[in-house]
């Protein structure tokens, strides 16, 4: 059957709805964004390690070689995507992480839980960049391009709305099934599991079949992802508007990841809010994270969404530069400021990135190349974080991380200005080589 063609919103003569096919990506994607990352475990597993005998050496061990893992599975699974198709990658994804979720309920053992995490590694890292290539691309072959900051940032925010509802149950079904958090994380990949499959398969968008076939014979080639892989960082090295996006976006998931994760408890300890009121907060914070991520439109078109990142980026240093100077009301109204913040910038820098990926470039890949260096240098500070906060010195971190944002922004913008980058997409200075991957093009 024909999908439809695009319809014009009521009261509208130029603005056009997404096509029948648009819609259906759309909603799966929600889907499958929502049940990929549903992870019931999530508040509890650091009790629900101990209580299996592992010692806090042994927890944090697994955390660290997790995050090493990550790194290292991005690269390979982006090429991966880009050779077997964005929709088989999410597929393998959701596969490798039904089966993560239920190491721990066959062994609850530090064996058990450094292979569920090493799978969690390997799954997250299958999807991170295949998700967002998948729908960006599916959308564009839709002609509804116009629609995927909206589609990535409402994906986010019911994620996010879920884990609200969601995660509150978990202790009492734990009463009531011990194993329950992890049995019902596998259910919810199963879920997306589902929702991978029902995604409908991308056109070639090269005009032709022939494409297709050659890169399905360049994945047998010996060799092929070193060359994929070179070709990549070529791409990097050619778009220097591609690698000014990236290094931008750095400011951003880093001190979101630092603030939420690794300061959120160290923050309100400080600020005299006892640990019985943090599950609270971090409620406020989800809400507000959410209802930004579902309306990143809301932000005024008059300035380019590479301004909107830098200002949001500031945004989130001065929030946390003022939670050195405001009462405990006061830090977690900012708390809740800088959530929205993060909310707002992750869809607007997702779609910066995608836009900025040269033409015939694999896109996934260089997703992954950009979440590699987002983490590389989150684990930086990170460590950074826990020397600062040894030796006591947690308002002073705060201000160097918002000084220290402060001076890459100017830094962007000297170079933004200077004319070496012209703003847009450069999409002549990486050209493909014969039988170049095309990013999103499934070929199941």
């Amino acid at each position: 059957m024909r999908p439809r063609p695009r319809r014009p919103h009521p009261g509208t003569g130029t603005d056009t709805g997404p096509t029948d096919t648009a819609r259906r990506i759309i909603r799966l994607n929600y889907g499958f964004q929502l049940l990929f990352n549903l992870l019931w475990w999530m508040p509890v597993f650091y009790a629900y390690q101990k209580a299996a005998g592992l010692s806090d050496g042994q927890i944090f061990g697994i955390q660290s070689i997790y995050y090493v893992a990550f790194c290292l599975f991005e690269i390979p699974t982006g090429l991966i995507a880009d050779r077997i198709g964005t929709r088989n990658c999410l597929r393998a994804g959701a596969v490798v992480m039904t089966a993560a979720n239920l190491a721990p309920v066959v062994s609850a053992s530090y064996t058990g839980f450094l292979v569920h995490f090493l799978a969690i590694a390997a799954g997250r890292s299958l999807t991170s960049g295949a998700a967002s290539a998948y729908l960006y691309d599916g959308l564009r072959a839709e002609k509804c391009d116009e629609h995927y900051l909206r589609a990535e940032g409402t994906a986010r925010a019911l994620g996010l709305a879920a884990k609200i509802v969601c995660w509150p149950l978990v202790g009492p079904l734990m009463s009531v099934v011990h194993a329950a958090p992890y049995v019902l994380s596998a259910a919810s990949a199963a879920g997306s599991l589902a929702c991978a499959v029902m995604l409908p398969r991308l056109a070639a968008t090269d005009g032709g079949t022939g494409k297709a076939a050659d890169r399905a014979d360049g994945g047998r080639r010996s060799g092929a992802f070193l060359r994929d892989a070179g070709f990549a960082l070529r791409c990097v090295a050619s778009s220097r508007w591609l690698a000014l996006v990236m290094v931008q976006g750095v400011a951003v998931f880093t001190l979101s990841r630092i603030c939420q994760v690794n300061l959120f408890q160290p923050i309100l300890l400080e600020n005299g809010i006892a640990e019985a009121s943090h599950g609270g907060v971090l409620a406020a914070m989800t809400v507000a994270e959410a209802v930004a991520s579902a309306r990143p439109q809301w932000l005024s078109r008059r300035l380019p969404p590479v301004a909107w990142i830098s200002i949001l980026s500031l945004a989130l240093a001065g929030a946390l530069a003022a939670m050195t100077l405001g009462g405990p009301w006061a830090v977690v109204a900012l708390l809740c400021l800088f959530a929205a913040a993060t909310g707002f910038a992750f869809p607007i820098q997702r779609k910066l990135v995608n836009d900025a990926v040269p033409a015939h470039a694999p896109r996934a890949t260089l997703l992954s190349v950009e979440s590699i260096v987002d983490r590389a240098v989150c684990a930086l500070a990170a460590i950074a974080a826990g020397a600062y906060l040894s030796a006591g010195q947690l308002d002073a971190l705060l201000w160097h991380s918002a000084l220290a944002t402060a001076v890459l922004l100017g830094v962007f913008q000297l170079v933004l200005h200077s004319g070496v980058v012209t703003r847009g997409q450069d999409k002549q200075q990486a050209a493909a080589p014969p039988g170049a991957l095309r990013a999103g093009t499934d070929v199941s």
